[in-house]
Formats: C-alpha cells, sequence, structure tokens
C-alpha cells in the first residue's frame, strides 16, 4: 500500500506513474473496484469550501499530485522521489500498458464530437488498446432515472477502467456517487486529459509544466473560463499554507 501525506485536510498518494499502473493490475485481477482522483491547487481549494468534495477525494484509493507544487510539497515532507501524476500522463500511460493486457475502456464526459476525436487518437496512438464505448452525458443536472441507465449503458460495455472527463470537482462527486453502482475496477477521473489528447485544447510545453506553470499557459488559452479559477485558488493556497507552517512553528517552539 503507498504512503498518503495530509495537505489541508487531503489524503495525497505519494506514488510512481509505475506504482499506479502495478495497484491497476492488481484491482483488475483481483476484482476490486476503487477509484482514483487527480488532485491540484484548485481542487484542494475546493476541499476546503465544500466537505462533501474533501469526503470524495479522501474516499479514493488514490489522490495523484497532480500539479507541481502538491510534489514539492510532498518532497519537503521527505518524498525526495515523489513524482507529478496527472490525468494527460496518466491516460497515455494506462493506455500503452493496457495494449497487451487486454483491459476494456471506458469514456464518461465531455461533448460528442470531442469523444469521436479522443478515440480516434487513441485508435491511431494504441491500435491494440481495447474501447469498449463512451457516453457524453448532458450537460445539466441528471435525473435519478437517467443516472441509472447510464451506469446500466457502462456496465453493458463491461470495461475494467472507466475514465471521467467531467472537470473537478464534478468528476469525483460522480465518481463517488458511482462507485457502488458500477463493476469496473477502476474510475479514473482525469479532468482536462481528454481535450489534450483529443487535440482540442493544447497542453504546455514540458519546461512549463516542470517549472509549475502549466496554469499559466492554460489560462492563455481560455482566460475568461480559467482566470479567476487559478488566480483565487493559488492566492488561496499560498495564504493557507503561510498559515499552516506558522501554526507548526508555533507548535514547535511550546514543544
Amino acid at each position: 500500500m503507498h504512503r498518503r501525506e495530509d495537505i489541508l485536510g487531503v489524503r495525497v498518494s505519494v506514488l510512481s506513474m509505475d506504482d499506479v499502473l502495478k495497484t491497476i493490475d492488481e484491482w483488475i485481477a483481483h476484482g476490486d473496484r476503487n477509484y482514483i482522483c487527480t488532485a491540484d491547487v484548485h481542487a484542494l481549494m475546493e476541499c476546503q469550501d465544500e466537505p462533501d468534495v474533501q469526503r470524495a477525494y479522501n474516499g479514493a484509493a488514490m489522490v495523484t499530485p497532480d500539479g507541481m507544487p502538491l510534489v514539492w510539497l510532498l518532497q519537503v515532507k521527505g518524498h525526495r522521489l515523489a513524482t507529478r501524476v496527472c490525468g494527460p500522463d496518466l491516460m497515455p500511460a494506462v493506455l500503452a500498458h493496457s495494449e497487451a493486457r487486454g483491459y476494456r475502456h471506458f469514456f464518461y464526459g465531455s461533448s460528442d464530437s470531442t469523444l469521436a476525436q479522443l478515440q480516434q487518437q487513441l485508435k491511431r496512438r494504441y491500435p491494440r488498446a481495447r474501447i469498449a464505448g463512451a457516453y457524453s452525458p448532458p450537460f445539466r443536472p441528471l435525473t435519478a432515472v437517467e443516472e441509472a441507465d447510464i451506469n446500466r449503458v457502462i456496465n453493458a460495455a463491461k470495461p475494467d477502467i472507466v475514465w471521467v472527463g467531467l472537470g473537478a470537482p464534478k468528476q469525483d462527486r460522480w465518481m463517488a456517487a458511482h462507485r457502488a453502482a458500477l463493476d469496473a475496477s477502476a474510475l479514473i477521473g482525469v479532468g482536462a486529459a481528454f481535450d489534450m489528447l483529443a487535440g482540442t485544447v493544447r497542453r504546455a510545453p514540458p519546461i512549463l509544466r516542470q517549472a509549475g506553470f502549466e496554469w499559466m499557459f492554460r489560462i492563455a488559452q481560455e482566460p475568461g473560463r480559467l482566470w479567476r479559477r487559478y488566480f483565487t485558488s493559488n492566492s488561496r493556497f499560498a495564504m493557507m499554507l503561510i498559515g499552516e507552517t506558522m501554526r507548526l512553528f508555533k507548535r514547535q517552539l511550546r514543544a
């Protein structure tokens, strides 16, 4: 079992990409049923405001560090080999890994056009990967009947892995709520990975990702939708870390 470290009330996993692949293999081999959240700064801030989102993250079998600030914090806490495991890297790694194993994949979320492009790109890059199906839900709250129908559609496709691209925290709420109703061994929330792998959204160059500036690249592409989210989340995150550091320092002085 991998280690987890508390970061602002969220138990973030300390693991590598290889650890994730091996764990998914074990879940599928044993018929286990779990879900994986990918957490960045925005997700951690959502957890501060919404108790049900925090419960969804802490109820996951893995919460991978999707964002360099979380990786750096894990390294400061003594996990010097901690690495980033984000959706746009995790999907290709699992798909390539699964080609020789015959795992079946289902894609839930995004639009019909994006899902069509995504499947086309994945079939080209991973010709032996088995795509069991895809479903684009309506962009509105679903009724209980609609939710049950979607669960039946997914289960009928018999996937081993369900990729969920609804964006955080919607995808994390969805996985926590639907985990018991779905037969797949792994539900994995991957945020904007559908768009990036489909080619509808450009990804930041590697140098910006490693430096922790991917968020700036994304704002440049979608300023109207993302600037408030990133600037607010990043500012709050910095202030909360300062507050937590000061509290720890005071406790050490009193000890």
